[in-house]
């Protein structure tokens, strides 16, 4: 084949470091406009941003020129510089060093799409920490206990 054809769908989660709850519905639109910009900058489109408090869920579009973990890095180093200068209440903002990435069927882009709009009234009924062992059950994903919660 001459040419590299790619089309890797992505979920991405990561919260905030120790599940502080700084991300206020005063700065999110803000926020995931800025992170969404930032997948476009290494060609990885964000179809969808959204989250709560303390975490965020990206969808994107993962692009053939970047490793998933690169991607993750560069977003999180990055977005966690901008979101320090919005005001002194995020001076102390810090992601969590580790994230979660599940890859998405193109036939469900369009749940997964809906499901992050809805963060906050999914956690009205859960917590973080019920839906992030929720995703490694679903997804068989062996996990240690002991580095999830640092």
């Amino acid at each position: 084949m001459s040419q590299s054809l790619v089309k890797n769908y992505v979920h991405i989660i990561f919260s905030t470091k120790n599940r502080v709850d700084f991300i206020d519905e005063t700065i999110e639109n803000e926020l995931f406009s800025y992170i969404a910009s930032l997948c476009k900058d290494f060609e990885s489109q964000a179809l969808q941003i959204g989250g709560t408090d303390n975490h965020i869920h990206i969808l994107c579009l993962l692009s053939r020129k970047i490793a998933l973990m690169k991607l993750v890095q560069e977003v999180k180093a990055h977005s966690s510089k901008w979101i320090k200068t919005k005001a002194e209440k995020y001076e102390n903002f810090f992601w969590q060093d580790g994230y979660a990435a599940f890859s998405v069927s193109p036939t469900n882009v369009n749940t997964v799409i809906n499901y992050i709009k809805n963060q906050r009234e999914h956690h009205k009924e859960f917590g973080f920490k019920t839906e992030i062992l929720n995703y490694y059950k679903k997804y068989q994903i062996e996990y240690d206990e002991k580095y999830l919660w640092d």
